[in-house]
């Protein structure tokens, strides 16, 4: 689709944008390339989150968002105090760097309020993703969700202090 050649903006998420974050999440899991069986993808996200629990859930964290022409491409939240929650690509923009730039602009906003380390509960499609932004992994887990079992993985990274001089 040639996404490369157009730069999605990056701004914060709000309440007004919970539904598209819901139908985008929903892309994303059952978009090509998964590594999950589609009964697991069912499992996990039948269909798009939206609602209270989903206004709820998104209410308390910080959320960086990636819009394309008005329409969410990707995003990514910190729920507090330091967890990595959602993080996610629109298939059409995987691999294009998006994960990246969200990440940054994420740990760029953990650092000024001090956080002094990030965690992730990472799926099997984000450990790589998040293994190249320098978390580690510090435990295998399964989450079983009705009658299907997902792996995924806890993974840290320290966010020291900036170097004074």
């Amino acid at each position: 689709m040639g996404m490369t050649a157009m730069k999605p903006v990056l701004r914060r998420g709000n309440a007004a944008d919970h539904d598209a974050l819901g139908l985008l999440m929903h892309a994303a899991v059952h978009g090509p390339g998964s590594p999950y069986r589609a009964a697991q993808r069912q499992a996990w996200i039948a269909a798009p989150r939206s609602g209270p629990d989903w206004d709820a859930r998104l209410s308390g964290q910080t959320i960086i968002l990636a819009e394309q022409d008005d329409h969410p491409v990707g995003f990514m939240t910190l729920a507090p105090p330091d967890c990595v929650d959602f993080a996610f690509i629109h298939p059409d923009w995987q691999g294009c760097g998006l994960f990246r730039r969200l990440y940054q602009a994420l740990e760029d906003h953990a650092r000024e309020t001090g956080i002094p380390a990030l965690r992730v509960h990472a799926s099997l499609q984000a450990r790589p993703a998040f293994a190249a932004m320098g978390f580690a992994v510090t435990a295998q887990e399964t989450v079983t969700i009705g009658d299907q079992s997902l792996a995924r993985f806890a993974m840290e990274k320290s966010l020291p202090p900036p170097a004074t001089g």
